[in-house]
């Protein structure tokens, strides 16, 4: 298989992109193993971790959502933790704490679950704003401050989380901006009638815990430097700030898609681009991301919302008001 790993000074090869291709399909196909019928969910979610960006999952209960986060966890050889999120939870269980060592005589820091490669954060709109807020540093800059003294987190770092609908009893909303800090939110929805009828029948007995990895965080280091190189065309630049542009202006959303959001989507449109084994991004990469990368980050306005307005269907009346680059010129 040809090398991962690009040249800093050249384009990525057409090897390259099709190394990558095949990797990130034996990743997905693992995956599917686990989690059944959601084929989309389970590619746009590796995408997300590929950018270098985190993932958020919501949906009812009872769906697998825990079960994706810890099959994508299992499937990647690396440090991973979970932290159950609860009410009582405090900022100081998820990043750590400070202990005077009598025997030493001096402060030790001791690390808490966030210090790994891939952490899952399970129901996490169930423990207090000021308990999720203890994630707000780390999933931005890879690092967790305490009593002054910063600490690194291990690299490649994903936070992978759960979360129950806001209607459902016992949840909190997440701030606007820890749900910024999330590349995508996806959810896992119910299965399709074939694979509940196999889970029903007893077929699907396999577990995360069982899943052998099948790639390294080397590997996933590797790759999400690939991402970097993939080629954009001009126009497809404009096209991006148009996009992010419409949402700010459009008459029904109070606060429209940030900086933050106009960049991930980039990164993500270069990892779907490149899991096709393209070396360049095209519109319909865009298209495929805007919807998880975009409706996230997007405040409706009070009465839009009154009105049923959605996130999505701001996304959908942007693409269609935003000319499409011609083909010739995003090539």
């Amino acid at each position: 298989m040809p090398p991962l790993q690009p040249q800093q000074t050249v384009a990525l090869s057409a090897a390259q992109a099709e190394a990558f291709a095949t990797t990130f399909e034996r990743l997905a196909a693992a995956v599917d193993t686990i989690v059944l019928g959601k084929p989309e969910v389970v590619r746009l979610a590796l995408t997300a971790m590929f950018a270098e960006g985190h993932i958020l999952l919501e949906d009812v209960p009872g769906t697998g959502k825990t079960t994706l986060a810890r099959t994508i966890a299992a499937a990647v050889s690396g440090q991973w933790r979970r932290i159950q999120f609860t009410p009582d939870l405090l900022p100081s269980d998820v990043s750590g704490v400070t202990i005077f060592n009598q025997a030493s005589g001096a402060f030790e820091f001791h690390p808490g679950p966030v210090f790994a490669n891939i952490v899952i954060a399970d129901e996490i709109n169930r423990a207090s704003p000021k308990t999720q807020s203890a994630l707000l540093e780390v999933m931005e800059e890879g690092r967790v401050t305490v009593d002054g003294n910063p600490h690194s987190v291990p690299a490649p770092f994903v936070v992978v989380a759960t979360q129950n609908p806001v209607e459902m009893d016992g949840t909190y909303r997440l701030p606007e901006a820890q749900l910024d800090r999330f590349l995508v939110k996806l959810s896992v929805g119910y299965p399709v009638e074939a694979a509940e009828i196999e889970v029903l029948r007893g077929t699907h007995q396999r577990s995360p815990d069982h899943l052998q990895p099948v790639i390294d965080t080397d590997s996933v280091a590797q790759m999400a430097e690939m991402a970097k190189h993939v080629y954009i065309a001009d126009p497809l630049y404009t096209y991006l700030v148009a996009l992010a542009n419409a949402t700010r202006q459009h008459p029904q959303v109070a606060v429209g898609v940030s900086p933050r959001g106009l960049i991930a989507l980039t990164r993500a449109a270069s990892v779907f681009a490149l899991s096709k084994g393209r070396t360049y991004i095209i519109p319909e990469d865009v298209k495929a991301l805007a919807g998880p990368v975009f409706a996230h980050r997007i405040q409706l306005a009070p009465d839009a919302s009154m009105r049923g307005a959605t996130g999505t269907g701001v996304v959908d009346d942007v693409f269609d008001q935003v000319p499409v680059p011609l083909p010739a010129a995003t090539a």
